[in-house]
């Protein structure tokens, strides 16, 4: 199997409105679903492990459509929430907290959701905003007591940033710049874009400036964690082949980007299947054989790899 290839499970995609379905938002349920949310996940009976997936700053969460579907063609239900630019750590927290009550209720019939294997991510700020979620859990237990049949083993963070540049981060506050300060009670996945420290020209900011990108998330990582960076490729580059209306014209314009998405995007898609194999389904097959240089199907060239291992 290729995991930077489609794979051979056949994919539903759906939108879920909270206003329109008393399947989401029923007053019987403990935490009723408040946000959109886009759902990928395999159409052939059987029971999957999950991926709360979040989105950047700006960006509508229908932008990866291609990158979750990608994921779930592999065996996993990806939820995409669509967030507000506010609160973002709280709302995708009542996500997962409505997971165990209402998820089952929105899927095929013979689909079955594993909450006993979970994973965050996030590409952007949303994976600023993972990894924040990910800490809340660790540094209050009691705030994950509402969910004790989801287990979260893994967290995915594609491109992660924390502000617009060293000094001036945006509020959530996750970086400490403190080396292995993360207290995660799970393994880490870091992408990082080799473009995206980058401006697309003087007057820009970088989109994934030097000092609050992806090497500052990894370095605050302790194993198990794996650090992977894309050269030729920037920070817009895990989206759709084509993102639509004016948020999505922005995404062409606003970064240093590579000469087209898709190599990125399979790269992301595939990476992180390897990786949710590994620390979700216990396969560390396919992840060692990128680690060690030995799967031939990887469509980028890396500029760093690191791994974290106990």
């Amino acid at each position: 199997m290729n995991v930077f290839q489609l794979g051979n499970y056949k994919v539903s995609l759906f939108p879920v409105n909270p206003q329109s379905s008393t399947l989401t938002s029923s007053p019987l349920f403990s935490h009723p679903l408040t946000v959109p949310l886009l759902i990928a996940t395999p159409t052939e009976g059987g029971e999957y492990p999950i991926l709360v997936f979040l989105h950047g700053f700006l960006l509508e969460n229908s932008f990866y459509s291609q990158l979750i579907q990608h994921i779930a063609s592999h065996g996993f239900i990806v939820i995409a929430p669509q967030l507000s630019n506010t609160g973002e750590i709280e709302s995708a927290k009542g996500v997962t907290e409505w997971l165990s009550e209402g998820l089952s209720l929105i899927l095929p019939p013979t689909v079955r959701p594993n909450l006993s294997k979970a994973a965050l991510g996030g590409h952007s700020r949303g994976g600023k905003i993972a990894f924040g979620l990910a800490l809340s859990y660790t540094s209050n237990p009691s705030s994950n007591s509402d969910s004790s049949l989801i287990k979260h083993s893994a967290l995915v963070g594609i491109d992660p940033v924390e502000g617009l540049m060293k000094g001036i981060p945006i509020p959530p506050l996750v970086l400490t710049y403190v080396p292995h300060s993360f207290d995660l009670d799970m393994a880490a996945l870091v992408v990082g874009s080799g473009l995206g420290e980058i401006k697309r020209n003087p007057l820009f900011l970088a989109c994934a400036p030097k000092g609050v990108n992806h090497e500052d998330f990894f370095s605050e990582c302790r194993s198990p964690a794996c650090y992977f960076v894309v050269k030729d490729y920037g920070h817009m580059d895990t989206l759709d082949d084509k993102t639509k209306g004016i948020k999505g014209a922005i995404t062409y314009c606003a970064c240093t980007n590579g000469k087209s998405r898709e190599p990125m995007r399979r790269f992301v898609g595939g990476i992180t299947v390897a990786f949710m194999k590994a620390y979700l389904e216990g396969d560390h097959s396919y992840l060692n054989a990128i680690k060690d240089g030995k799967d031939a199907s990887i469509p980028v060239q890396l500029q760093a790899v690191e791994f974290l291992e106990d």
